[in-house]
């Protein structure tokens, strides 16, 4: 079932949550504890993030560097099957464009049709750890509004193959805003102008970065609505669980704590004191955004639910 339509029906704020893939060499089980634990409060549908490769240099016989190219990470297609077997709870898989070739995004889809999958959330991706600029795949795309836009074609019927008549793909396709604007962006303005074009080209619905300050959100939406985003927006929520993350989240993700969570975090000594700063935070935001009527309420798990379960058990 597709994300809007399980928007469209709602009579309250739904409940969704992401989850990372385990790494290389762990089963997936480790998916499963993860998600174990928050099935109760009955989500319609579940995220999985897609990693982009990255580079390691090892050295041959002759003393030269060889790069070599890995994915800690398996991919999403296996996953999202599994989780929706397992389940019976749609899954949304990422799909990026870092790394890609049309040609295999194409195929990626396909992929994903046959196993009945009907959401896609379409992203550009983040730049490899070892580049300062994000390059894309010499046969690939450079932002997520071309990718967009290959989505698109192929729900109507339009294939890189077009010598041969193939079967439309009818993928629900999401996109992801910026509350706080994205960082390569210049200002907030070309952020929302780059986020309507991904709308008109064909995403039904976006899912927001992570935030913690509502007023942004709201803020954000209307300045969605205003320039003609009629989508549903999700606001993306992340429980705040350590030590590192108070100054981790903020450099990582580009966004700001408001003062009032800023003042409670300088007071926390371990991980265990920011872990219920967290929580208490994640509730108060949650409550806000549920009385204001937002269609759903995505959390980033990170694959640890705990705190999200905490959360939840206060709203859902």
């Amino acid at each position: 079932m597709k994300v809007t339509d399980h928007i469209s029906s709602a009579k309250d704020t739904l409940f969704s949550f992401e989850i990372l893939p385990p790494l290389k060499g762990k089963s997936i089980q480790s998916i499963y504890d993860g998600i174990d634990p928050l099935m109760e409060f009955k989500p319609k549908f579940v995220n999985v993030t897609y990693h982009r490769e990255e580079f390691v240099y090892k050295e041959r016989e002759n003393g030269l560097l060889e790069k070599i190219s890995i994915r800690k990470r398996p991919g999403t297609v296996g996953i999202c099957a599994a989780i929706m077997n397992k389940y019976d709870v749609d899954a949304v898989p990422h799909l990026i464009c870092g790394g890609f070739s049309k040609e295999e995004t194409e195929n990626a889809l396909i992929d994903l049709q046959f196993l009945g999958i009907d959401n896609v959330l379409a992203l550009r991706g983040d730049s490899i750890k070892t580049e300062s600029n994000f390059r894309p795949h010499k046969d690939g795309h450079e932002f997520a509004v071309d990718l967009i836009k290959q989505i698109g074609e192929m729900n109507n019927g339009v294939y890189l193959m077009d010598d041969i008549t193939l079967e439309p793909t009818d993928f629900c396709i999401g996109a992801a805003g910026y509350p706080e604007k994205h960082f390569e962006a210049m200002n907030l303005t070309t952020d929302l102008q780059n986020l309507k074009a991904k709308v008109d080209a064909g995403a039904e619905y976006i899912v927001t970065q992570m935030f913690f300050d509502n007023s942004k959100y709201f803020a954000f939406v209307d300045a969605c609505r205003e320039i003609g985003i009629t989508v549903p927006i999700i606001p993306g929520l992340k429980p705040i669980k350590s030590m590192t993350h108070i100054s981790f989240l903020p450099k990582f993700f580009h966004i700001d704590y408001p003062e009032e969570l800023s003042k409670e975090l300088l007071k926390c000594k371990n991980n265990e004191h920011v872990d219920i700063v967290g929580r208490d935070w994640g509730i108060h935001q949650s409550k806000e955004l549920k009385a204001a009527g937002v269609p759903c309420i995505h959390y980033y798990t990170m694959s640890n639910s705990s705190s999200v379960k905490a959360i939840a058990k206060e709203i859902f």
